[in-house]
């Protein structure tokens, strides 16, 4: 079995202090991605920068304070790498993979975007170049007998189901036509080749959300976005024998404005 959680702590040093050095000391998990940790590894107290039992790879953005990813594996890993081959985006903490045995395993924080400017540019291209990138990953990978993952939040709903007030953000950076037609590609069976796994697992659900805005009462309503996915090929995706949103309790034990993903491989 190998358990991946994938979570955006939406700042690990804030996180750090309102439950995620206890969630992570009761995980479960083989693997743990997170993004949008925003901080130097040298900023973080050492029981999230180093903890016992893991072996750990933060790639930060050069810009402080801003994105940053990191991957925790309970055993080492054969190899690391840091972005992915792009002059634009290696540098702004978005990308890290490392290869265990039979499976890749990386976790993603595509830029979130914001109609009208800059911002929203920026995300296309990110995604123009991650495409390409995605689908050399699926062909090396098979070429070398190895299933792969990518975790992270994606900053796109996919479909309908994937967000609780879709018909008013129709016009919103995450749910626009072209962000979810790209999202579409990744998942095309002829193109991207990748699979959705918590929405195979769960074909029919609303959701399972993701994220709550921390305005009004998002969380308690559940009026929120599935955007954060574990999306493998498809030979990986078949072995999952269970998905689900680690979803808190009430909104005071919540340590991020995201979620834990976790999905459960029977290798």
């Amino acid at each position: 079995m190998l358990t991946v959680t994938s979570v955006n702590v939406n700042g690990l040093r804030a996180a750090a202090k309102k439950g995620f050095v206890e969630w992570l000391a009761g995980t479960s998990a083989d693997v743990l991605c997170l993004q949008e940790v925003r901080a130097e590894p040298g900023q973080l107290p050492e029981e999230v920068r180093a903890p016992e039992g893991w072996h750990v790879v933060h790639a930060p953005a050069a810009a402080k304070g801003r994105a940053g990813v990191s991957l925790y594996t309970r055993r080492e890993p054969d190899r690391v790498r840091i972005g992915f081959g792009s002059e634009e985006f290696d540098s702004t903490g978005r990308y890290v993979e490392a290869d265990l045995p039979g499976v890749t395993v990386a976790s993603l924080y595509l830029p979130s975007g914001e109609v009208g400017t800059e911002r929203q540019d920026e995300k296309v291209r990110f995604m123009d170049e991650f495409l390409t990138y995605l689908k050399g990953l699926r062909e090396r990978a098979a070429a070398d007998g190895r299933e792969v993952v990518v975790c992270g939040d994606w900053n796109i709903a996919h479909q309908e189901a994937d967000l609780k007030n879709w018909r008013a953000n129709r016009k919103s950076s995450g749910f626009l036509p072209e962000e979810r037609e790209w999202l579409g590609r990744v998942l095309d069976p002829e193109d991207g080749g990748y699979v959705d796994v918590v929405r195979a697992l769960h074909p029919d659900t609303e959701g399972p959300y993701t994220w709550w805005s921390y305005r009004g009462r998002a969380f308690e309503n559940n009026s929120g976005w599935r955007i954060d996915l574990q999306v493998s090929t498809p030979g990986l995706a078949g072995k999952a024998v269970k998905g689900l949103v680690e979803r808190a309790a009430t909104h005071g034990e919540r340590w991020s404005d995201h979620a834990p993903v976790t999905v459960a491989y029977e290798l």
